[in-house]
């Protein structure tokens, strides 16, 4: 296995040592998505075929021949530059997006660009989405800065992410949060391109939505409790100051939940879905619930460092076959018969809907109204 061959030295780095530890390591929250609580309807008369079945759709201009992100996860090292090629060349060959991870150490250091700027050089018609965290924005990171990250890698798109249970948790880190949404309202108001607000892992909330709907992002990834948890990732590098007892594996919005009340808090956003899904029954399951498209990291990852290229396309090539599947079987032509589906919810996905004071026909009124909106423009 690739990680096996780096150096101690080369392994005492975060980055690397993140990956070492993703790769090696149980890194999932015990602590599901929910989407074990919905179930879609089976239709034993689909009045289709199954090729007829078209899951493209369009983000920010740009065709993805199947509503996927592989989300942002790696770069600000030499030895990782080959995951963001690899993943870029699949991306364009597959027609999806893809993300990058932090760019923070290519700011800090220009001898690291390169492990970004690959992306787009292996991927020259992707979709392509910048990063930069919440925290260096509210530190005083300046627009001449974040032009350069996305000039860096010619993005589509600037996702600002928002990692505070990590921060806090990291001994390096740095849980600087205050005037984070006037850094970000600064950004919307000076930038062109789209901008995307996520979490990374602990999962976005309806509330925190609202308020940055209302300061122009128009585009949120949940990346919601049931996936990677890198509170755990930190419990699992043994360099904790203080002990973090259970919030590895059960502090955060779980998926489902997230994608609900973000769509009913905010009708017409865009809404990836990511933490968690693994399958393409959980893609149908989130579109269903609401959101636009979704995003791995993790399997992509792991995928890709045990079995090349091939093993990340192999995997793209079940997920979307078990979409289509889903489609066939609940009989959704394109995505937006699928996101009209009205999902049977129950459980503690139904109860924590209920406490948010959240209906199901509220849900199904704003995803018609995201529906409807994107049709009239």
């Amino acid at each position: 296995m690739w990680v096996r061959n780096l150096s101690d030295k080369e392994t005492a780095t975060r980055k690397l040592e993140h990956i070492k530890i993703v790769l090696e390591r149980n890194v999932e929250a015990s602590e599901g998505t929910l989407l074990n609580y919905v179930r879609l309807l089976h239709n034993p008369l689909p009045e289709l075929n199954f090729d007829e079945i078209d899951i493209s759709m369009k983000l920010f201009g740009k065709k993805l021949n199947a509503p996927i992100m592989i989300t942002g996860m790696t770069g600000g090292h030499p030895e990782v530059t080959w995951i963001n090629s690899a993943i870029a060349r699949v991306a364009e060959k597959y027609g999806i997006a893809m993300g990058v991870g932090s760019q923070r150490a290519a700011l800090e250091d220009p001898s690291l660009e390169n492990s970004f700027k690959v992306a787009r050089e292996n991927a020259p018609n992707a979709l392509i989405v910048a990063n930069i965290g919440g925290a260096q924005l509210a530190k005083g990171l300046n627009l001449e800065q974040i032009d350069k990250i996305i000039n860096m890698i010619k993005a589509d798109a600037l996702a600002i992410h928002l990692n505070p249970a990590q921060e806090v948790f990291q001994p390096e880190g740095e849980p600087i949060y205050r005037n984070v949404i006037r850094s970000i309202k600064r950004i919307v108001d000076e930038l062109s391109i789209p901008i995307i607000v996520k979490e990374t892992g602990a999962g976005l909330n309806g509330v925190i939505a609202r308020e940055l709907w209302e300061i122009g992002i128009k585009c949120f990834d949940v990346s919601g409790l049931g996936g990677t948890s890198w509170i755990k990732v930190e419990s699992l590098r043994k360099r904790f100051r203080r002990n973090p007892d259970g919030f590895p594996d059960h502090w955060g919005n779980p998926t489902a939940l997230s994608i609900i009340d973000i769509r009913t808090s905010v009708p017409e956003a865009c809404i990836i879905a990511s933490g968690g899904i693994r399958t393409g029954l959980d893609i149908a399951k989130s579109i269903a619930l609401g959101s636009d498209l979704t995003g791995f990291a993790l399997p992509a990852l792991r995928a890709l460092s045990y079995r090349g290229e091939e093993g990340l396309e192999r995997l793209l090539d079940d997920v979307i076959w078990q979409l289509k599947v889903v489609m066939f079987l609940t009989g959704s032509k394109k995505l937006d018969i699928l996101k009209l589906t009205t999902p049977l919810i129950w459980g503690r996905l139904a109860d924590e809907m209920e406490i948010l004071g959240i209906s199901l026909e509220e849900l199904l009124r704003a995803k018609l109204r995201r529906i409807l909106t994107q049709k009239k423009r």
